[in-house]
């Protein structure tokens, strides 16, 4: 059994299948993303609610074997650069913290930009394509690397590609790779009222 079967996900209700079928890989194959489709998922994220339409979420991103690439990665902490060397992409999601319009505080900007990346990932999974969001990276380092403005704040790191088997990652990489997941169930994580 390879890892996408076992982590496809056995859900207690139907699911959508791309629901299911989405899941933070670590083993990636040397395929390159395509610009077009790097663009679409990107696109696909920019259809996400936001607070008053603000949108609050800035992509940076890097193919594998670029300058951009090589920033992005060492400002991973150690841990994820043994497994993210072999992705196609690499993106940093950051937030403008507060609203164009007024430029007061705009505190529902994380949530956003969570709605955005699960909707990149939820559209990877219409192309084959494997995502991987990590909060273990340098904020400092990668605010220095990048010279952002103290508007824009790093929020995550995501790592992009193709499937490869889990048998390309050193421990403890592969066998997370191979272990099923696990969620709490509707009955713990609601209540009715």
């Amino acid at each position: 059994m390879n890892s996408s079967e076992i982590k496809h996900a056995q859900t207690q209700y139907a699911v959508s299948e791309f629901i299911r079928k989405r899941w933070s890989a670590r083993a990636f194959n040397d395929t390159p993303i395509p610009q077009e489709t790097l663009e679409t998922l990107l696109e696909a994220a920019s259809w996400a609610p936001s607070a008053n339409n603000e949108q609050p979420w800035v992509y940076y991103y890097a193919f594998k074997g670029t300058e951009g690439f090589e920033k992005l990665w060492n400002c991973l902490l150690p841990g994820n650069q043994l497994w993210t060397k072999n992705a196609s992409v690499l993106v940093l999601s950051l937030v403008r913290k507060t609203f164009e319009a007024n430029q007061k505080p705009n505190n529902s900007a994380k949530y956003d930009l969570g709605a955005a990346n699960a909707t990149l990932l939820l559209e990877a999974t219409q192309h084959d394509i494997f995502g991987h969001i990590m909060g273990g990276f340098d904020a400092e380092k990668t605010k220095n690397m990048f010279n952002l403005d103290e508007n824009l704040e790093p929020v995550v790191m995501m790592a992009l590609g193709y499937l490869a088997e889990a048998e390309t990652l050193e421990e403890p990489f592969k066998t997370r790779e191979l272990t099923p997941r696990k969620r709490k169930s509707v009955s713990e994580i609601s209540k009715k009222l």
